[in-house]
């Protein structure tokens, strides 16, 4: 069973004038998924809709099998996606493992020790102790990606939702992320789906679909790699 299927999926403002129209994308756990296109051909839009945030006007979108309509918005968002923005949203009055502890208070996470857990989460992305009791003003931005990346993590989420996630990073700090985000898909079973403009991070993704303004053209598959 698909972690999430698109069935004739279709958003517009202006219904002459349709965003995404009639798509029918699949994304399994395990891999990388890397959506493309042009400027307003829809890729945020597409992830806005993944997220529940915004109501697709026609189709359907099923989270392992299941029309999210069905299921509860705020447990939808809370327990089974994560979403990675390219601006980090982080507080900047807290510090790294703060923000994760407040994420994790949030979805209502129940835990011995939430101190320990944000910990954990905050060295899987390779964060130290000593950084991780930083300000977040006082990270560079590829530290403040990787507390974003935590906190997605911070309820486990079966999907991860990635918004230009390395956009405002250097090469170097765009591979280590990339890096992360191959070991979550790979090593933790998770479904990454990235939005980029990027060939660079596209080539991380074992499948890229490329949005066209007024129509999605099929899948590119990629061998996965071993």
């Amino acid at each position: 069973m698909n972690a999430l299927e698109l069935q004739n999926l279709t958003y517009y403002y202006d219904k002459d004038h349709p965003i995404l129209n009639n798509l029918n994308f699949t994304f399994d756990k395990g891999k990388i998924y890397a959506i493309m296109g042009r400027s307003g051909a829809g890729k945020t839009t597409l992830l806005s809709l993944l997220s529940a945030l915004t109501d697709p006007k026609s189709g359907t979108i099923l989270f392992e099998g299941k029309d999210i309509k069905s299921i509860d918005r705020y447990r939808y968002r809370s327990k089974f996606v994560g979403v990675v923005f390219q601006g980090y949203n982080l507080l900047p009055q807290l510090n790294a493992v703060e923000n994760v502890e407040l994420s994790m208070d949030i979805a209502g996470i129940k835990a011995a020790d939430k101190h320990k857990l944000a910990m954990e989460l905050l060295e899987k992305v390779e964060l130290d102790e000593v950084k991780a009791k930083r300000r977040i003003l006082m990270l560079s931005g590829g530290e403040q990606q990787r507390v974003a990346i935590a906190r997605a993590l911070s309820y486990n989420p079966d999907i991860i939702l990635a918004d230009e996630p390395t956009g405002n990073l250097d090469g170097e700090t765009q591979k280590e992320v990339m890096d992360i985000f191959t070991r979550l898909a790979k090593q933790e079973n998770k479904c990454v789906i990235i939005v980029t403009h990027a060939p660079d991070v596209a080539k991380y993704a074992d499948v890229v679909y490329e949005l066209e303004s007024l129509n999605g053209k099929k899948p590119k598959d990629k061998p996965i790699q071993a």
